[in-house]
């Protein structure tokens, strides 16, 4: 009850980085919790305990989202709207990354696997599709979208059904992502302690920059592809319970949602082009 406090209130006064604070704070008390009450399923009990205190926030944010529907005509003006509503959930999206990223360095090898097991068997499956030639990179670019827009689908579906479903699939991406950041810091520290020791900030603060750079450049849009999605499937579920079918408020909602699928999907494609032709040309 107090995180979920904490978030209306950032959310009433306009407190981005707060926010971002606050998902970093839940996020790292669930996966406490998931090491202390069930050490075998720390991973699944992480997800479920991060996804908890944000349940209303979600809620409360896609009822006033289509109710700006309802009293809003222009096009422009409900798109500025809904990109207001975006800039919160990429931040806390954000700080659910950031404490998996921080606790992933920090945290014993032990503890890391009971808690990111999963998440990193996905990621290597990933690096196999996008490295390789030419020819494979068109294949690992249909494999990779096709995968991004399945998960894009069930964004929609699950916010459509569940009103909050949707948060589940973007933990778990946050988990991965986090995982993959992480592994990608801890890795290369622990390769330039070897070499040089512990003496020289700059080359740590350089692993990390390249590490947050490394999957930022796809990881942005394909997130932000996945939450107007399921902003665009919550309104449509609230529209819905509220059974004006036939209004031309119901219409509207319509059009409205429609807009942000085709949004989330243009970016799902260029975070898949990104993460399959770009990344791999910058990083190597």
């Amino acid at each position: 009850m107090v995180l979920e406090s904490f978030q209306k209130i950032f959310l009433l006064k306009h407190k981005v980085r707060e926010l971002f604070f606050i998902s970093f704070l839940h996020t790292t008390l669930a996966m406490f919790l998931g090491l202390w009450m069930f050490p075998q399923f720390a991973g699944i009990i992480m997800i479920f305990f991060t996804v908890i205190p944000s349940i209303p926030f979600m809620l409360s944010t896609i009822r006033g989202e289509e109710a700006k529907d309802e009293s809003l005509a222009m096009e422009r003006t409900l798109l500025k709207e809904h990109s207001r509503v975006l800039g919160y959930y990429m931040s806390l999206f954000c700080g659910i990354t950031a404490a998996f990223v921080f606790w992933y360095i920090l945290l014993p090898e032990q503890s890391v696997q009971l808690l990111f097991g999963v998440q990193t068997s996905t990621i290597s499956r990933l690096a196999t599709l996008v490295s390789g030639s030419v020819a494979s990179q068109a294949t690992a670019f249909k494999s990779i979208l096709i995968n991004n827009l399945r998960v894009l689908a069930l964004c929609i579906l699950f916010s459509f059904s569940y009103g909050i479903g949707a948060l589940f699939i973007l933990t778990w991406n946050a988990s991965v992502i986090g995982a993959a950041i992480g592994n990608f810091i801890r890795t290369g520290i622990s390769k330039y302690a070897g070499v040089l020791g512990f003496g020289s900030v700059a080359g740590y603060f350089n692993i990390v920059s390249v590490g947050l750079l490394r999957y930022s450049i796809h990881g942005i849009p394909e997130i932000l592809g996945y939450f107007t999605a399921g902003l665009a499937g919550g309104i449509i579920s609230v529209a819905v319970i509220k059974q004006r079918f036939r209004t031309k408020e119901f219409f509207h909602t319509i059009m409205d949602s429609l807009d942000l699928v085709i949004l989330s999907v243009g970016l799902i494609v260029i975070a898949a082009l990104l993460e399959v032709y770009v990344t791999p040309a910058v990083f190597g």
